[in-house]
């Protein structure tokens, strides 16, 4: 996910993203500690996923406190 994709969402639309992303993390370490994990590079991935999410969010609360 490019971070310019997420600028475009709305806050609403960024908070829901955030919660699944979340769940897809929990699922994939559950995954990943019981080894049914077909892919564990995609833990990094959802992380920095979440990282960017977070990213823009506090980017758009900035600009809203201008």
């Amino acid at each position: 996910m490019k971070a310019a994709d997420l600028s475009k969402m709305s806050a609403k639309e960024l908070q829901e993203k955030l919660v699944d992303l979340k769940g897809e993390l929990f699922n994939l370490r559950f995954q990943h500690a019981i080894n049914q994990l077909d892919n564990p590079n995609r833990i990094k991935e959802v992380k920095r996923d979440i990282a960017r999410v977070k990213t823009v969010m506090r980017s758009m609360e900035l600009e809203a406190a201008k």
